[in-house]
């Protein structure tokens, strides 16, 4: 029984600890390569080998579908290319023998980042490739003058982590101080 109490409380005591840490978050790093998934506005090529009619070039609508002679509607949004070929290939089967099916997005135009608050030109931006926090600032058209330097906000991940950068930090450190943006992340600058 001593032993059990025992280890209650040294479990207890590390849980406090633990609450009562103060260090400061670490800033993400590069985020790791993934398989792109399809979002809201892609443009896609669907292409049956040897069947130019159908074969098409689709919008994602906001619904996250597109239309397909034949089969009607499918779901794309949050799945691979790779995925929705294989979907098609099988809706397809009871029509064409031996469907051959390549699905490649011709146009990402899902991927954004906000940046909201007292910047020049606050909104929704592209997101193509790696872009940094100092980067986005400077898309939206810099701070305004009446910006709290110290009090940038960034909204980061699914989880919508929370991180508090100071803007003198992420200009004179960019390598310490300074992370790349994700889908979706958003900014605020008070």
């Amino acid at each position: 029984m001593r032993s059990f109490v025992r280890t209650i409380s040294a479990a207890l005591v590390l849980l406090v600890l633990g609450a009562c840490s103060h260090a400061p978050k670490k800033l993400p790093r590069e985020p790791q390569a993934q398989e792109y998934l399809i979002g809201f506005e892609d443009v896609l090529d669907v292409s049956v080998w040897r069947d130019a009619d159908l074969s098409r070039t689709v919008p994602v609508r906001p619904d996250g579908r597109v239309s397909m002679p034949l089969i009607g509607e499918i779901r794309v949004a949050g799945r691979s290319a790779k995925q929705v070929a294989t979907e098609i290939r099988e809706r397809l089967l009871p029509y064409i023998q031996d469907p051959r099916v390549v699905v490649i997005v011709r146009e990402v135009n899902s991927p954004r980042v906000y940046v909201i608050g007292e910047v020049a030109r606050p909104g929704a931006f592209p997101l193509r490739g790696r872009l940094t926090v100092l980067q986005a600032l400077s898309l939206a058209g810099g701070l305004s003058e009446f910006a709290d330097t110290s009090g940038i906000v960034v909204l980061h991940g699914e989880r919508r982590e929370r991180f508090e950068l100071d803007y003198t930090d992420l200009v004179s450190n960019q390598e310490e101080g300074d992370f790349v943006l994700g889908p979706g992340d958003t900014i605020y600058v008070p």
